[in-house]
């Protein structure tokens, strides 16, 4: 079955960066790699902009977008692997929910900083705002210069307190990429949980059965972002997997209005799984 994965590219370092890691992340599947750039202006840029520049801009865009394909298949990463490009002139957020429907987008990877290389980028304005919007599809984000490392160890934090069904599918896939043990994280006690939460641990458990797993109790930090660092730098992880759901911890922490004060910067992918209810 072939994967379709979505590649938004601003041609920064960083944003090939990402792509690289995706061709390597899927080296041994047959896939799609769909680049996106958005030429979109703001209306008051736009007001300024000619309609013979604004074709210049868009055939600039068109001929950049057909050199990274050129050079992603000069890196042979893969024989299994395609490109294709997309140029729109949409807004960028309008344009991957655009995008994820109509070309069937299993998975968007991009990186955490885009040309600009403004501070706090990542957890930012861009990064945060496409989690946000992107609901029927799973986010990849990836750190500047991020070397590739075979996802041995992947961690889920999670606190008992839901059901998961088709959520944990992502999760399951890229386990299956690599071999993958998931760590599961709670950061709290274990006899702080309640009846329900230990039946939605049970369920978990039943769920991820044919999976190499394990569960990790630790106790509740000031700064659950701090716990989760932590415990990334203890095992080794090399990949950290989120649901985002109402009042869950990456939902908390992007909608808080100090948020670049709060240092959540993981310094390994990221993947943001949209909750289905």
């Amino acid at each position: 079955m072939k994967i379709n994965i979505l590649l938004p590219t601003d041609f920064s370092v960083n944003a090939w960066s990402a792509a690289l890691y995706a061709f390597k992340l899927y080296e041994k599947e047959d896939c799609t790699f769909h680049f996106l750039h958005s030429s979109n202006l703001p209306v008051v840029a736009m007001q300024n902009v000619s309609n013979k520049l604004a074709r210049v801009m868009d055939e600039n865009a068109k001929a950049a977008l057909l050199k990274l394909k050129k050079l992603a298949e000069e890196s042979k990463v893969s024989i299994t692997h395609n490109f294709e490009t997309i140029v729109t002139n949409e807004d960028l957020k309008d344009a991957l929910e655009t995008c994820v429907e109509s070309k069937k987008i299993d998975l968007v990877v991009m990186g955490t900083k885009g040309a600009t290389n403004a501070t706090e980028r990542f957890i930012g304005s861009n990064t945060v705002s496409i989690i946000k919007r992107v609901k029927n599809c799973p986010v990849l984000a990836v750190p500047d210069n991020f070397e590739f490392v075979n996802p041995k160890q992947i961690a889920f934090p999670t606190d008992f307190s839901r059901l998961y069904n088709t959520e944990l599918l992502p999760l399951k896939q890229l386990a299956e990429l690599f071999d993958s043990k998931i760590r599961i994280v709670h950061l709290n006690k274990t006899d702080d949980i309640s009846e329900a939460q230990d039946y939605n641990l049970e369920q978990l458990k039943i769920a991820l059965k044919q999976y190499s797993y394990t569960l990790h109790w630790i106790p509740e930090y000031d700064k659950k972002d701090q716990g989760i660092k932590d415990f990334i730098e203890e095992l080794g992880v090399n990949i950290l997997v989120m649901i985002n759901y109402e009042h869950s911890f990456i939902e908390n922490i992007m909608r808080e209005p100090v948020i670049k004060k709060i240092g959540f910067h993981p310094t390994i992918p990221f993947l943001v799984i949209p909750c289905k209810s």
